[in-house]
């Protein structure tokens, strides 16, 4: 199965199924908010009924008990990954999980990975409007280190915190990675980019790749290319 899991960043439904049909095989799609909140659960379930697995990317973030039923909510959809912000701490990651088991599809509940810090954010922003000290790095591992603890699979982070989130919690901890454009893209309202061949070299499990695919005037060619770059070919 694919390491490129493409964030489907459409307004309409209609475009999204179109952009699929570009695609003879199953891939991964990252569905966010846009569509999520546009055409709710049924826009999953056409996906799904496709083949195509789904990173759930609705990032929950509210006290322990909410986001348990949520993810068991969340669960009985049977997406493939689901996540939260580690910012809410270890009492409501524990919870998530217990939610995700609750609500197992034949006993199979979706990966769960923390958000650590978003990509779009600046060290500057951290560190003056967040108010958290220190440098984006050793933040980013921190909270890998205390999602791991709180039963979590992986976490998304940028390219840059990759290696050392592994050398920190193991290699069979998951880091899924955006912020992944074409070295001839432009970064768009990312901060800490990267391109897929250095996303291969960091060792990311994972990488999210949008506009670079969607914007692409063959999106099937591009995709194959980028996973040709993340296999190693």
């Amino acid at each position: 199965m694919s390491r490129t899991i493409v964030a489907l960043d459409f307004s309409k439904k209609e475009d999204v199924l179109n952009f699929l049909d570009k695609f003879d095989k199953p891939i991964y799609v990252k569905v966010g908010m846009e569509l999520t909140y546009a055409f709710g659960f049924e826009m999953i379930r056409e996906i799904k009924k496709r083949g195509h697995k789904i990173f759930l990317d609705l990032k929950l973030h509210d006290i322990p008990n909410t986001v348990k039923n949520g993810m068991k909510n969340l669960a009985k959809l049977d997406v493939d990954i689901v996540n939260l912000h580690a910012a809410g701490g270890s009492a409501m990651m524990k919870a998530a999980m217990e939610g995700l088991e609750e609500g197992a599809v034949n006993g199979k509940r979706p990966l769960c990975i923390a958000v650590t810090q978003l990509t779009s954010t600046s060290q500057e922003a951290m560190n003056e409007e967040l108010l958290i000290p220190g440098n984006v790095k050793d933040v980013v591992i921190s909270y890998a280190k205390l999602a791991k603890e709180s039963g979590l699979d992986g976490v998304v982070c940028s390219v840059h915190e990759a290696k050392g989130i592994h050398e920190a919690c193991g290699n069979d901890f998951l880091t899924v990675t955006p912020g992944i454009r074409l070295a001839e893209d432009s970064k768009d309202d990312q901060k800490r980019v990267a391109t897929p061949a250095f996303a291969k070299e960091e060792g990311c499990d994972y990488i999210v790749v949008g506009r670079s695919i969607t914007k692409s005037e063959d999106p099937y060619k591009t995709y194959n290319e980028i996973e040709a770059i993340m296999e190693g070919k």
